[in-house]
C-alpha cells in the first residue's frame, strides 16, 4: 500500500494514523548471524556517524507518543500532529493557527502542510526494496511494510503521563483583539507491559486528549451599512434568504478596520476529543518462530468552531487496525515474515445545525458561508492487507524478496454540491456584496442524484533486491519493484471506470557507498524510480457524473427558485460531468541523490549532498467545454452555457496525467555529537521546485483540481509552468541541546534539584512560499467570461515581480492594485505568470527544559516544559490576491498561533 502521498479521505482522518519515523526500519532478530556492518555500507542500518549524531541530539519537541511503536504506519509525525492542531516542534514548527482553514476532505494533508511550511530537502541513502519513496525527497516518510517487528520486552514496566496547555500561558496572536479567551488542552495516558508466560509478552497503551476552548481568528464580515437587503421589498421569498445569509455573520461589527474595513477578530468555541487504545502481543514459539499481534482503536469527535454560522462540519471518526506477523528463522542466514492485516476507517461529517443550507461564496470579499459543498460525507474504508518477505545472507550478499497485496473496499456517501452552491461575484455592474444584498448570484450549482457507491480495487507490490559488499570499503545495492495498478470496480454496477490496468510499472533502483581512503569520508549515491497511485479520491469522482448524478449549472439564477426553469429543455441550464481519461496511469518519479560525509574534527561531522527528482504523469483536472465567443451571442455570464461547444454539458472535468514536477536541492549539514553535555545539529538547503500546474501531491479532486486550472481551455500548459506552491529556495534548521553537569558537592537535595537539567532549542528559518494573483471574477470587465475562474490580470509594472508580500503594514504598498489591469472577454488570459510573488517567511524558535529523577530503584519521574514560538513571531498568511476585491493586497491573518507553553509530567516504572 503506497502511503507516502497522504490521501486524507476525510478531515482529521489522517490524524488517526500516527506515524513511524521516516528512518524506522525492522529490527534484526538477535538470533541472526549476519555480518557486522562496515563503514561503507549503504542503507539505514549502516548509517554514518553523522546520522547517529543527529539521533543523539535532543531538540525541543512534543513528548513522544508512548504508543509510537504501535501506531498505524503511513503518515509522517509532522502530518499527524498538525491535523490534531498540534505541531512538530522538533522540526521547528510553530503552532498552527486554527482559523486557517485546510480543506482536508478528499485532499492531501501533506500538500496543505507543504504550502504552509515548505518542504525539507531529504537525502535518502538507500532505497530499500520493501518501501515506496514517492515524495520522500521532499521530506515525507516512505511507505512502511506491513510486518510487525521488534524484540519481545522483558520484565514489568510502564508509564503514566499528563501534558497540559492553558490559555493562561498563551500570548495573543498578531491580529487578536482583546484578551486571550480561556482554553485548555489535556493529554494523558498510561502504558503497561508484562511477561504473560514463557515466551509471551503483552503491552498496552491508552491515552486521551481533550481540547476545550475558543478558536480566535479573523474573518471578513459586512460593514454596518451592508447588513440589510437591497431592493427586495416586492420579493419576500428572496429577501428572507438574503436576510438569512446576512444573519449568519456575527452580530459583532468589524473591529480591525486598521487592516480592512470589514475585518473582525472574533472567537468561537471548539471541542476535540481524541481517544487511543493500542495493544501488542509477542509470542515466541520454540527457538525459530515468533508471532506478533497488535491492535489499535482510535476515535475522534470534533465539535467544530463556527466563526460564522455553520462554517465547519462536525466530525465523528473511528479507526480500527489489526496486524498479525509470523516471523520464522529457517537458519541463521534465512528469515521469513508473513503478515495479514485489517484496517477500517469510519468517517462521518455533517453540517452544524446552524448552517444556512447551501454553500455561499462572496469571493474573498466576505467570509464564505459553509460548510463546504461536499458535506455531508458518510464513509467506511476497509483495507485487507497480506504480505510476505524472505531475507537471505550468502557470503557478501544480503538478498531480500517479497510481496504485498491490498484489497480496498470504499463504501458510503460522497456529496458534491447536493446542498447547493451560490456564487456572488463582481457582476452586472455591481460589486459582490451588493449582489449578495440584492439576491443576484452569478451562478447556482446543485447536484441531483444517488451518491452512495461501493468501490473495490487491488494494490499489488512485488520486490527483490540485494545489498552486495563488493569490498570492505564498497557496498552496492540494487533492487526491482513491480507495482501494477488495477482498475477499480463499483459493486452495484452504477459506474464503470474507463481506464485499464496499468501493468508495466517496473521500478529499478541502485545505490552505492564508498569509503574514501585516508579517512576522507564516505561517498553515497542512489537512484530509483518511485510510483505513486491513482488515488481513491481521484477515481471515486465518477460517481458524480451522469446518468446517476446531474450537476446542474444555472447562470444568473433566481435565488429563491434557482431551478424554476429547469425541465431539461432549457439550453442555458446544463449539467457538469466528470470523466477519467481512458489512458490514466499512476504518476512516477525519477529520484536521485549524491552525498559526501566526513568527520572533520573530533565529534564534528559534515555532510554535503544533492537531491533531485523528475516526476512525470502527475494528476490534474482539465476543465473542458468552456464558453467561448460566439457571433451573435452576448458574451456575458448569463450566456455561458449557450456558448459551449458541446451543447449537452456545461463543464466537462477530465482527470488526466497532465503535469511534470522538477525538484533540485543542495544541502549541507554539520553535526556535533557530544561535547561536555552540548549537542548541535545545523542544516541549510537551497532548492527549487517547478511544475506544470500540479505537483506530486495532486489528486485531481476538489480544491486540488482547481490548483492546475489554466486560464484557457486550449492552453493548458502554455502559461502554467512556474514555481510549485511549496517552492522555498532558502531554509535553515538548527537544533541544540545541553545537559548541565551533575552536581557533586553541596546538600543532596541541591544536587537532585539543580544538576542534570536538559535545555534544548530549535530554530527554523525559511523563505516564504509563492502565491498566485488572480482577477477574482470571470465576468465582463474582469475576466474572459468562459465560466471558469483562475483568470490572471495583465501586469503593468514588471518591477514588482518576485516581491515578498510579508507584512500587513507594507503589503498594499508592495502589491499595488494599479500595477495590474483586467483582461477583456476576448482575451485568452492575462500576461501575469503563475506564483510570481511570495508570502511571509518563517522565523520560529522553540525551546524546552526537562529533568528526570531516579526514584526507588529504576523508577523515573520526568518533568518537561516547552515553549512553542518562544518570541511570538507571526508567520503571515498570503494577502488578498484577487485584484477585483476590496481586500486585494491586505494581509488579514497569520499561519501560526501566538506563543504557547506546554508542561508534561511522566512517571516511568
Amino acid at each position: 500500500m503506497r502511503t507516502l502521498i497522504v490521501l486524507c479521505l476525510a478531515p482529521l482522518l489522517c490524524s488517526l494514523a500516527p506515524a513511524q519515523a521516516s528512518d524506522q526500519v525492522p529490527a534484526r532478530s538477535s538470533a541472526q548471524s549476519l555480518p557486522p556492518e562496515q563503514t561503507a555500507t549503504s542503507g539505514r542500518e549502516g548509517d554514518s556517524a553523522l546520522r547517529e549524531a543527529a539521533k543523539k541530539t535532543a531538540p525541543a519537541g512534543n513528548e513522544p507518543n508512548p504508543a509510537a511503536a504501535l501506531s498505524p504506519a503511513g503518515l509522517s509525525r509532522r502530518t499527524e500532529l498538525n491535523l490534531l492542531g498540534q505541531t512538530d516542534t522538533a522540526g521547528g514548527e510553530s503552532r498552527r493557527n486554527e482559523n486557517v482553514q485546510f480543506n482536508l476532505v478528499d485532499n492531501n494533508a501533506l500538500k496543505e502542510l507543504s504550502v504552509r511550511l515548505g518542504t525539507t530537502a531529504t537525502i535518502v541513502d538507500d532505497f530499500e526494496p520493501s518501501r515506496d519513496y514517492f515524495g520522500a525527497e521532499y521530506g515525507n516518510a516512505p511507505g512502511s511494510p506491513l510486518h510487525v517487528t521488534g524484540a519481545a520486552g522483558s520484565g514489568i514496566h510502564g508509564s503514566v503521563y499528563e501534558a497540559h496547555q492553558n490559555s493562561v500561558f498563551r500570548a495573543r496572536s498578531f491580529f487578536q483583539a482583546g484578551d486571550v479567551k480561556p482554553a485548555r488542552e489535556n493529554d494523558y495516558g498510561v502504558t503497561f507491559g508484562s511477561p504473560v508466560w514463557d515466551g509471551a509478552y503483552f503491552f498496552v497503551d491508552a491515552s486521551q486528549q481533550r481540547l476545550r476552548g475558543s478558536v480566535n481568528g479573523n474573518i471578513l464580515v459586512p460593514r454596518p451599512d451592508e447588513r440589510t437587503a437591497l431592493g427586495l421589498e416586492n420579493d419576500p421569498a428572496t429577501r428572507a434568504i438574503v436576510e438569512k445569509f446576512l444573519a449568519a455573520y456575527p452580530a459583532e461589527l468589524p473591529n480591525r478596520t486598521d487592516i480592512n474595513p470589514r475585518a473582525l477578530n472574533t472567537n468561537a468555541p471548539q471541542s476535540i476529543d481524541n481517544n487511543n487504545v493500542a495493544a501488542r502481543w509477542d509470542q515466541r514459539l520454540g527457538g525459530r518462530d515468533q508471532l506478533f499481534l497488535d491492535y489499535s482503536l482510535t476515535t475522534q469527535n470534533v465539535e467544530a468552531f463556527q466563526l460564522v454560522l455553520g462554517q465547519n462540519p462536525n466530525a465523528d471518526i473511528k479507526s480500527h487496525r489489526a496486524r498479525l506477523t509470523w516471523h520464522r528463522e529457517w537458519s541463521p542466514a534465512t528469515l521469513t515474515d508473513f503478515s495479514a492485516g485489517f484496517e477500517r476507517l469510519r468517517t462521518l461529517l455533517v453540517s452544524n445545525e446552524d448552517a444556512v443550507g447551501p454553500f455561499v461564496s462572496v469571493g474573498s470579499t466576505l467570509q464564505s458561508l459553509g460548510p463546504p459543498s461536499d458535506i455531508p460525507i458518510d464513509r467506511a474504508l476497509n483495507l485487507f492487507r497480506y504480505a510476505g518477505q524472505i531475507r537471505q545472507v550468502r557470503g557478501e550478499h544480503d538478498w531480500t524478496a517479497g510481496f504485498e497485496v491490498l484489497r480496498r473496499h470504499l463504501n458510503g456517501i460522497e456529496s458534491d454540491v447536493h446542498r447547493g452552491f451560490f456564487s456572488f461575484g463582481n457582476n452586472f455592474g455591481r460589486d459582490a456584496i451588493t449582489n449578495l444584498r440584492m439576491g443576484t448570484p452569478t451562478q447556482h450549482i446543485v447536484s441531483i442524484g444517488e451518491i452512495h457507491r461501493g468501490f473495490r480495487n487491488w494494490d499489488l507490490q512485488f520486490f527483490a533486491g540485494d545489498r552486495w559488499r563488493v569490498k570492505p570499503n564498497l557496498t552496492l545495492n540494487f533492487s526491482l519493484r513491480y507495482e501494477p495498478i488495477t482498475t477499480p470496480t463499483e459493486v452495484n454496477g452504477l459506474n464503470v471506470i474507463p481506464y485499464s490496468c496499468d501493468c508495466n510499472n517496473f521500478a529499478p533502483r541502485f545505490g552505492f557507498a564508498y569509503q574514501l581512503p585516508q579517512d576522507w569520508g564516505v561517498l553515497r549515491g542512489a537512484y530509483g524510480v518511485q510510483y505513486g497511485e491513482i488515488y481513491p479520491a481521484t477515481y471515486q469522482q465518477i460517481r458524480l457524473a451522469p446518468p446517476g448524478n446531474s450537476k446542474i449549472v444555472v447562470p444568473s439564477a433566481n435565488l429563491a427558485d434557482p431551478l424554476r426553469d429547469y425541465d431539461g429543455s432549457d439550453p442555458n441550464i446544463l449539467p457538469t460531468t466528470y470523466r477519467l481519461d481512458e489512458n490514466l496511469v499512476a504518476p512516477y518519479a525519477h529520484q536521485y541523490n549524491f552525498s559526501w560525509e566526513r568527520e572533520v574534527f573530533s565529534n564534528w561531522n559534515l555532510q554535503l549532498g544533492y537531491v533531485g527528482s523528475r516526476s512525470h504523469k502527475l494528476l490534474l483536472m482539465w476543465y473542458l467545454n468552456r464558453a467561448h465567443p460566439v457571433e451573435g451571442i452576448a458574451q456575458t455570464t448569463a450566456t455561458v452555457n449557450l456558448r459551449r461547444e458541446n451543447p449537452n454539458f456545461a463543464e466537462i472535468r477530465k482527470v488526466i496525467n497532465g503535469s511534470i514536477g522538477y525538484f533540485d536541492a543542495g544541502r549541507v549539514s554539520l553535526v556535533m555529537r557530544q561535547w561536555r553535555g552540548l549537542s548541535l545539529d545545523a542544516s541549510y538547503w537551497f532548492s527549487k521546485a517547478i511544475d506544470l500546474g500540479s505537483n506530486y501531491t495532486n489528486t485531481g479532486h476538489g480544491a486540488d483540481s482547481r490548483l492546475a486550472r489554466s486560464q484557457s481551455e486550449f492552453d493548458q500548459f502554455g502559461d502554467m509552468k512556474a514555481l510549485s506552491d511549496f517552492d522555498q529556495p532558502h531554509a535553515f534548521l538548527w537544533t541544540a541541546a545541553y545537559q548541565t553537569p551533575a552536581r557533586t558537592g553541596g546538600a543532596r537535595w541541591a544536587r537532585r534539584i539543580f544538576g542534570e537539567w536538559n535545555f534544548a532549542a530549535v530554530v527554523l528559518l525559511k523563505q516564504g512560499t509563492p502565491f498566485n494573483v488572480i482577477t477574482g471574477s470571470d465576468a465582463p470587465g474582469f475576466g474572459n467570461v468562459d465560466a471558469n475562474g483562475g483568470d490572471r490580470p495583465n501586469l503593468l509594472d514588471a518591477s514588482i515581480l518576485g516581491r515578498t508580500i510579508g507584512h500587513p503594514g507594507t503589503s498594499q504598498e508592495r502589491l499595488p492594485r494599479d500595477a495590474f489591469a483586467f483582461i477583456q472577454p476576448t482575451d485568452i488570459g492575462g500576461n501575469l505568470g503563475r506564483n510570481t510573488f511570495r508570502k511571509s517567511g518563517i522565523r520560529n524558535i522553540n525551546a524546552s527544559i526537562s529533568r528526570s529523577w531516579k526514584i526507588q530503584g529504576d523508577n523515573r519521574l520526568t518533568f518537561r516544559a516547552e515553549s512553542v514560538n518562544l518570541f511570538n513571531t507571526p508567520q503571515f498568511a498570503e494577502p488578498g490576491r484577487a485584484v477585483s476585491n476590496p481586500n486585494f493586497g491586505q494581509i488579514t491573518n497569520t499561519l501560526n498561533d501566538g506563543r504557547t507553553f506546554r508542561f508534561l509530567l511522566k512517571l516511568a516504572f
